[in-house]
């Protein structure tokens, strides 16, 4: 069962990363046009799509290599609870991040370190609300690996690098984890007083 998730997750996220890089060359290839119509442009209404848009989207090499293998590690870690966890986890890091950009951003925005970000906290935050010794040992690896990371979500002026992508990002994948929280089995006294 794990093997065959692990097997399906690879597969997926691998993907994901390829879809990626493909848009990259596609938008590289057209004059960066997909930037100009599909970034997140904040508080405007014609930069609403980039919040779908946006983290499949990057300004260079440097930028698409930087995401492309934390994106595969995290996400993969994701996929390893199912995928209806991945779907969440990904999806809630990815429009909180959108939004948040979307509302506080500074300028045009792409890329998808936000969603990384999520997935990042999400994987930390996860064995704590489940109470599960294995995810918080997971936890403390991957932040052994990635800790850094978090620095980014501090403001740098004069930086192009989005803080408040990361930010979000950040706070989407702890509400992912809030959401997706393993309930208790209810005991025989919890089932009486319902």
């Amino acid at each position: 069962m794990l093997a065959h998730r692990a097997r399906t997750g690879l597969l997926a996220v691998g993907m994901l990363v390829a879809v990626l890089w493909a848009v990259f060359f596609v938008n590289l290839l057209t004059g960066h046009v997909l930037t100009g119509h599909l970034a997140i442009e904040p508080r405007r209404v014609r930069g609403l799509d980039g919040i779908l848009f946006a983290p499949l989207l990057h300004g260079g090499l440097p930028h698409l290599i930087s995401n492309s293998l934390p994106l595969l590690v995290l996400g993969f870690l994701t996929f390893l609870d199912g995928l209806r966890r991945f779907v969440v986890a990904l999806g809630t890091s990815w429009l909180v991040s959108g939004l948040g950009v979307w509302i506080l951003g500074g300028g045009l925005t792409i890329g998808a370190s936000g969603v990384v970000f999520g997935l990042f906290t999400y994987l930390i935050a996860r064995g704590f609300y489940n109470r599960n010794v294995l995810q918080i040992l997971l936890a403390g690896v991957v932040f052994l690996a990635y800790g850094s990371i978090l620095w980014g979500v501090l403001p740098v002026f004069g930086s192009n690098i989005s803080w408040q992508a990361h930010l979000f990002g950040a706070i989407g994948g702890v509400t992912a984890a809030l959401i997706l929280k393993r309930r208790p089995a209810p005991s025989g006294t919890d089932r009486l007083l319902r």
